[in-house]
């Protein structure tokens, strides 16, 4: 069958990547899993090829292609039986890479995304800490502006590439006092005095290094900053769309490479003079690991989509990552039990990726905080939206709520105009700033003034700004109890109307 989503240049690159890996690749994977390294030569071999920075932009080395050529790359790459292979790379082009390509400055674009794209370096992102894993506000590492350099001092743990890497985009604290917006990310060199690493013991990734960092009065050129100061938190939220959108890709990628596997096995192996794959029960798991795997597949490469047409898809980035990384445990339980008794020994290749999975509704936002992000948007009608270089900037103090008000006006009131008139008076109350729509005209007229009106409705400013842009369903915002009505409940239900 035709794909929806890859052409024929994607199948193309598709069979180069597939083959360049089952010949480089495959026949060493044993031994780095033995060595709990990989060597450099292979990221070299693969950049060279034009495998990596398949969407950064040319001047840097890259190939600038659609996002789908970096969906094959890593279904691909998560195929080879070894998590800490795949990692590795996705680590390095979906995980700190971007950051600097997104918001560095063009001094830092060109001093390391050349590096990345050739092979040549190796990056990591320094988020969690032995006392902030997913509550990334609260990361306590921090870097003081002290002349011309930041001085860093602090630890990160579960670092991927931290041992072997070159350069870790790190997560820091430059105002402590001030929550998120206190939150920057820095460009730290790994050779750099006053950095020390461990290397950290896995249950699975064997081939992929991960460590505990310390920063140590480490100096960090003030230009090493990424973007401005106190955004690193907003460059984060975004940033994490991708990566968990990678971790679900490689998630069903995986499934599938198992499934295939085992398959191999059930039609080789022999019980009461048959082979396995005949008896009703484990044919009838399989397919129904098969629907399952496929139905994942096609929702996450949806998202894919979403991703590729710049669409800001948190809801469906974190379903995809719950599902697919969920799934890739359920299946490579199943799998493994397929096996039997060899399915515990260290000579297949399922023990291996049992273990290996194991990581993927921990890595990237585990699947609790993947439901909650999920609860909040469809139980508590939160939106997320994409920080821009403003994000920090919100509208909750008193202060800013007038200026923003007076911005707004002009599109309330088209809004206003163009639905039919509300043959009664209503008062938006802010708290200290109203808005007020007079509706007894033949048109509605909306004005800041602060007066009586038969119905007035109790709501924050940004949950007001979220109704004016279609983001929050005003029926659903009264029934969560985001809105407040006083006074005459049948203008209330006008509400609809005026913002539809």
């Amino acid at each position: 069958m035709k794909s929806y989503y890859f052409d024929e240049g994607h199948e193309l690159f598709r069979e180069s990547l597939r083959a360049f890996l089952q010949k480089e690749v495959t026949p060493n994977i044993d031994q780095w899993e033995e060595d709990r390294r990989i060597p450099r030569e292979v990221w070299k071999k693969m950049g060279k090829m034009g495998f990596l920075g398949l969407s950064y932009p040319e001047e840097f080395g890259g190939a600038n292609l659609d996002f789908f050529y970096d969906v094959i790359f890593c279904e691909e790459i998560a195929k080879v039986f070894s998590g800490g292979f795949a990692i590795t790379q996705a680590v390095v082009q979906y995980m700190s890479g971007p950051y600097i390509l997104k918001h560095g400055s063009q001094r830092l674009k060109e001093k390391y995304l050349p590096g990345i794209i050739s092979g040549e370096a190796i990056s990591c992102i320094g988020i969690s800490e032995p006392t902030a894993g997913s509550d990334v506000a609260n990361v306590r590492t921090t870097a003081v502006l002290t002349g011309d350099h930041y001085v860093v001092n602090g630890s990160k743990t579960f670092i991927t590439n931290a041992i072997y890497g070159d350069f870790v985009v790190c997560v820091v604290k430059t105002d402590p006092k001030a929550g998120p917006d206190g939150v920057s990310l820095l460009v730290v060199d790994l050779d750099k005095d006053g950095v020390s690493r461990t290397k950290l013991k896995k249950l699975g990734w064997h081939s992929s290094d991960t460590a505990e960092l310390a920063f140590d009065n480490v100096q960090i050129p003030k230009e090493n900053l990424i973007g401005e100061e106190g955004k690193g938190f907003y460059y984060l939220m975004g940033g994490l769309q991708v990566e968990r959108l990678v971790g679900a890709i490689m998630g069903y990628s995986a499934c599938e490479v198992a499934m295939e596997y085992t398959l191999q096995y059930m039609s080789e192996r022999t019980a009461f003079g048959r082979p396995i794959n005949k008896f009703q029960v484990l044919r009838h798991r399989m397919a129904q690991l098969s629907s399952e795997i496929e139905s994942c597949k096609q929702f996450v490469l949806h998202c894919s989509r979403l991703n590729n047409d710049a669409k800001y898809a948190v809801k469906e980035c974190s379903m995809a990552k719950l599902l697919a990384t969920e799934l890739s445990d359920k299946t490579m339980t199943q799998c493994l039990q397929s096996f039997g008794g060899y399915g515990y020994i260290e000579d297949f290749k399922i023990a291996r990726m049992f273990r290996d999975s194991r990581i993927g509704t921990i890595g990237g936002g585990t699947s609790e905080i993947m439901r909650e992000i999920i609860a909040k948007m469809v139980i508590d009608d939160v939106s997320y939206k994409q920080a821009d270089n403003n994000s920090k900037n919100n509208t909750n103090s008193n202060g800013n709520i007038m200026s923003n008000l007076e911005n707004l006006l002009q599109t309330i009131q088209a809004k206003a105009e163009k639905a039919d008139s509300l043959n009664n008076t209503l008062k938006f109350n802010f708290g200290e700033e109203q808005l007020y729509i007079d509706g007894t005209g033949e048109k509605n007229q909306v004005s800041i003034e602060d007066k009586e009106a038969d119905c007035q409705v109790d709501v924050g400013f940004d949950d007001f700004v979220a109704l004016t842009k279609g983001e929050l369903n005003p029926m659903s915002a009264v029934m969560g109890g985001k809105i407040k009505i006083k006074g005459d409940m049948s203008v209330a239900m006008k509400l609809q109307s005026l913002f539809s």
